[in-house]
């Protein structure tokens, strides 16, 4: 509760210190004035405050924008195995520039003697594709990173084996067809 003896002594102290003398003359009409100035003025705020929430909602919208953007950045596989281990990615391009040569080399043995061991070398070499792909997915998931690496490596192998096992059964039917035909006689 108030102490009316403390609001009594208050006053008492300030007495002699209050405004009691009257506004000049002319007040009322310079507030009056002054008054009407701010309301003919309301209008043009009216106005340009038409435009602040569109002004808004664009900043907000312009901010979620670059939010969306910045924090999701989907990055390929690739990409991502490259940050994690660069020294993956640099084995791959070795295997890969390897294993397309021994492919494009295979590609050049075509022949109807042939055509049936490529297409189905061929058909391995996607499906190790697709095992490699699995394989560089659960490395970015976050699997057991040495045990990935080496089944990569042992993909790559794989690939690299198959491609020379089937050159040099190709090689064995060209021997075997050119020493038929050297000997068959008419």
């Amino acid at each position: 509760m108030i102490d009316n003896n403390n609001i009594e002594d208050l006053f008492k102290n300030l007495e002699g210190n209050f405004d009691t003398q009257e506004p000049s003359v002319g007040h009322k009409d310079r507030f009056l004035k002054k008054l009407n100035t701010t309301n003919n003025s309301e209008p043009k705020n009216n106005k340009n405050s038409f435009w602040k929430p569109f002004a808004i909602a664009a900043s907000i919208a312009f901010l979620c924008a670059i939010g969306i953007t910045f924090f999701n950045t989907n990055q390929t596989t690739t990409e991502q195995i490259t940050e994690m281990a660069p020294e993956v990615t640099e084995t791959k391009n070795y295997f890969a520039s390897l294993i397309n040569d021994q492919i494009n080399n295979l590609k050049k043995e075509n022949s109807p003697t042939t055509k049936k061991i490529i297409d189905d070398t061929l058909l391995q070499l996607q499906k190790l594709e697709k095992d490699y792909t699995v394989l560089e997915q659960n490395l970015v998931n976050g699997g057991n990173t040495k045990l990935i690496l080496s089944a990569i490596i042992t993909n790559y192998q794989t690939r690299i084996d198959l491609v020379k096992d089937v050159m040099e059964q190709i090689d064995t039917i060209k021997n075997l067809k050119k020493y038929n035909d050297e000997n068959f006689t008419l």
